[in-house]
This record gives structure tokens, C-alpha cells and sequence, in this order.
């Protein structure tokens, strides 16, 4: 009881900004921003980006978003990323912590198989299983964390066999009437589920425990061939803000945000966005019936309103063999998804093949940032080479591991046959897979940068 009563202290946010490093110089300037949204895995709480401390002096709301704990999977989460994101919550002295309901990583000692990463948030089954492993990860977090946790719904591609069980707005609010969760709505994610999987925004909103809402997502997006992308890197589409002011209509959100996490247009096309986010809002605002919010109520969990007596899916955690099934399934998808095992049952192989093919343009493109010598080294020819090593080679440790290994399997296996590439990726894999950075490359760096000047006169 202890913990809703601090949920329920929770108070307005506002009009809001996804802080990146490539528009910090544009949201510092940006006029009306409340608070920003920072991706918690991307801080260092030592050396905090200067742009986030000089927002924190404006008085200016800092919100950390964990991409990471894969609080949709099997296993129960990670320690060590709970006590990291505690730590950017205290550092940062902000009021929540969101995150998101999703799998990321499958495989492992629970199902006896090779631990895989998707890289990416992957939906999970709508199913009594998975609503009882989600529940339990989701307290357990809640547990760890020194403030109020928030999750987010996510865009999919795919949908599980089963998903007929239960639709997305009965899971979100059955999961936040067992746990008393905040609930983060990303309203681009349900034009994203509509667009891909015919699911009715209107209806997830209806079925929506809005008083659990901590704030909203808005992103843009795009459609090729039917299938709409969650890219983040495109104007956010009339439909969304339809969708958000329809929210709206329903309940004021306590905060609104705008997401961009590439192809960042210039600084006076965000602040048109973000016009246009608080435009649909007041919109909304109008034509419902709703009073300004003071911030969310707190949602009481069953289990704490119905006491020692509450039902065993109320109260009880996912046992061990409910667990082992959803891991099974899990690194079951995830294996088809990115080691080109077969399909499972019941999946629409179509789909997986465009959710297979997004996943590892999605991976060649963060080790591309991750290691920007590789694209420099192999210039036009290192995303054909990188999605073919990536066809039947799963990510298992990270961005920085994946990049190292696709080096190794370059010098391997011949990748590349110009001679001064392959000189330079030797250098660069030596002075990256030991535990000493070799100190002459800084003179090899000189030397390649002053080639390529030469090269371009």
C-alpha cells in the first residue's frame, strides 16, 4: 500500500521532448518544453550529457526510458539493469521511470538453447501465461526501483497465434489492475498496430485504465507495402494525432511527448511538431468533456484490494513451468527471426520475413553507429556485407560484440577483397579485442583521415 500511496503524488508533466545528443542544442532552445525523455541505457550517471544538466538547472523535468530489461520475457529481470536504471532515476531526481512491455532477448539456461538479442522490442503473446510472467517481472522491478515505473505498449509487425485471448486494451488493463502500474501510451504504436495487425485504436482506448496513464508517446512513422515501420525518423502522420486527440477527448494525459530518434529535421520543424502535438490535444480537450489533469490517480492492484483473499491470478507469480513455456515459444520466434530456423506454428511467415529483414537493417545500422569506422572502411559495401553475415548469425552480446564479430568473419572468410581495407579492419579488430588499446593507432587514424582528404582533392 506503501507504494500506490507514492503513486499517487505523481503530478502534471506537460508538453515534452525526446532528448537525443543530435538535437540537444534544439531542445535547449525549443520554447514551452516542460521535460524531456532520456534513453536510460545511453547515460553515463557520472558524466551526464552538459545539455541534460542545464536543462536540470532550468528546472526542466528529466525522465529516464529503459530499452533494455525485456520485462515481456521469460526470465525474471536482470539485476544489474534494475540497479542501473535506479541509479539514472536518482542522479537524474526524476519522478518515474518507464520502460517497455516487451521481450528483447530469449534462449538461455531456461530453455536449454543458445541465448539470442533481438536488438529490438519484440510484442508478447496475450495470453494468461505471459500476463502472469509480465506481472511478476513488473513487480519486481517496481520493487528495485526508488520511484514510480511506467510501461509503454509497443508497435509490432507480428502477431502470436494466441493474441485472440485476450485484445491489447483488456492485457493493458488487466496488467495494470493486478500491479498498479502506470501505463505509458504510445499512440503512434496503436496507428502501428491498426495499419499492421487491423487492430481499432478506438477500442484499445476505450478498454484503457486511463487514470493509469503517466503520459503519452507521439513518433512518426511510414508505410511501405501495407506495412507501417515505427521508424521515428518521419513527421508524425495526421492519424496518429487523430488518435491522440481522441485520447484526449477521453482524458487530459498529465504529459505528451514527442519522439525522434533519427533523420532529424531541423529545429523549427520540431517545435511545428510539437505545435501540432498540443494542437490535437486542445483539440480533444474541446470536444470531450474531461477536466485539466493534476496528474494520474493511483491504480490500487487487486491483490491490495482484495486482501489475503484475492484469487491466485491476482497475487500469485508465474511458477517456473509457466515461465519455461513463454521461453520456449519466445526463443522459438526469436530463432526465426534472426538464425533463420523455420516459421513456428501458427505464424504468418510473410510477416516474419519483413520483421526478420527490418530486425537486421535495424542491427547493421546501430553498429554502424556503434563502430562509424566500419561503414568509413567499407563504404558502400558494408550493408550488403553486414546483412549477409547477420542472414543466419543472431546477435548474443551486445552492439559492440556484434561489431567485432563481424570483423572476425570478415578476415576469416574473405569479405572484402581490397587490400587496404582489410589492412585497416585488421587494425581496427587488434585494437578492439584486447583488453589494451594498441597506442599506435592513434597514428593509423591520422593517416586514414589524411588519405581520404587526399583522396577527395
Amino acid at each position: 500500500m506503501e507504494r500506490v500511496g507514492r503513486l499517487g503524488r505523481l503530478g502534471r508533466l506537460g508538453t515534452g521532448i525526446g532528448w537525443r545528443p543530435e538535437i540537444a542544442d534544439a531542445v535547449e532552445r525549443m520554447p514551452g518544453i516542460d521535460w524531456v525523455e532520456a534513453v536510460s541505457e545511453n547515460l553515463c550517471p557520472g558524466h551526464l550529457p552538459d545539455s541534460l544538466l542545464r536543462l536540470r538547472e532550468r528546472g526542466v523535468t528529466v525522465v529516464p526510458h529503459g530499452v533494455s530489461l525485456g520485462l515481456g520475457g521469460a526470465e525474471r529481470p536482470d539485476a544489474g539493469r534494475l540497479a542501473a536504471l535506479a541509479e539514472r532515476a536518482r542522479v537524474l531526481e526524476s519522478p518515474l521511470v518507464t520502460e517497455h512491455i516487451a521481450f528483447v532477448r530469449a534462449g538461455g539456461p531456461l530453455t536449454a538453447s543458445p541465448p539470442l538479442e533481438a536488438g529490438h522490442l519484440l510484442p508478447v503473446p496475450r495470453t494468461r501465461d505471459a500476463l502472469d510472467v509480465l506481472c511478476e517481472n513488473v513487480r519486481i522491478a517496481q520493487d528495485a526501483l526508488p520511484v514510480p515505473l511506467a510501461v509503454e505498449n509497443i508497435a509490432a509487425l507480428i502477431s502470436w497465434p494466441d493474441d485472440e485471448e485476450m485484445t491489447e486494451g483488456q492485457f493493458l488493463y488487466e496488467l495494470a489492475d493486478r500491479t498498479g502500474v502506470r501505463l505509458l501510451i504510445d499512440v503512434a504504436n496503436l496507428h502501428t498496430n491498426h495499419v499492421n495487425r487491423g487492430e481499432d485504436p478506438a477500442e484499445a482506448l476505450a478498454e484503457l485504465p486511463l487514470e493509469a496513464i503517466a503520459y503519452v508517446h507521439v513518433a512518426g512513422g511510414v508505410e511501405r507495402d501495407g506495412v507501417w515501420h515505427d521508424s521515428h525518423a518521419h513527421p508524425v502522420a495526421r492519424p496518429v494525432l487523430d488518435i491522440l486527440t481522441d485520447l484526449a477527448s477521453r482524458v487530459t494525459p498529465p504529459g505528451v511527448l514527442l519522439e525522434r530518434d533519427e533523420n532529424f529535421p531541423e529545429g523549427e520543424e520540431l517545435e511545428a511538431e510539437v505545435e501540432a502535438i498540443r494542437a490535437a490535444v486542445e483539440k480533444g480537450r474541446a470536444a470531450g468533456t474531461v477536466p485539466a489533469a493534476t496528474g494520474p490517480k493511483a491504480v490500487t492492484p487487486r491483490a491490495a484490494r482484495a486482501g489475503a483473499g484475492a484469487g491466485a491470478g491476482a497475487g500469485a507469480g508465474a511458477g517456473d513451468a509457466v515461465r519455461q513455456r513463454l521461453g520456449l515459444a519466445q526463443a522459438a520466434l526469436l530463432s526465426a527471426l534472426v538464425a533463420g530456423t523455420p516459421a513456428p506454428e501458427g505464424f504468418d511467415r510473410v510477416r516474419l520475413g519483413v520483421q526478420a529483414r527490418a530486425l537486421a537493417g535495424k542491427r547493421a545500422d546501430v553498429v554502424a553507429k556503434v563502430a562509424p569506422e566500419l561503414p568509413e572502411i567499407l563504404g558502400a559495401g558494408y550493408r550488403p556485407a553486414f546483412l549477409a553475415y547477420a542472414h543466419r548469425r543472431p546477435m548474443t552480446d551486445g552492439y559492440r560484440r556484434d561489431a567485432l564479430a563481424f570483423v572476425e568473419h570478415l578476415m576469416r572468410d574473405g569479405g572484402t577483397q581490397d587490400a587496404d581495407a582489410r589492412r585497416e579492419l585488421r587494425e581496427w579488430w587488434l585494437e578492439r579485442s584486447g583488453p589494451v588499446p594498441r597506442p599506435e593507432r592513434a597514428g593509423v587514424r591520422w593517416a586514414r583521415a589524411t588519405r581520404r582528404v587526399l583522396l577527395r582533392r
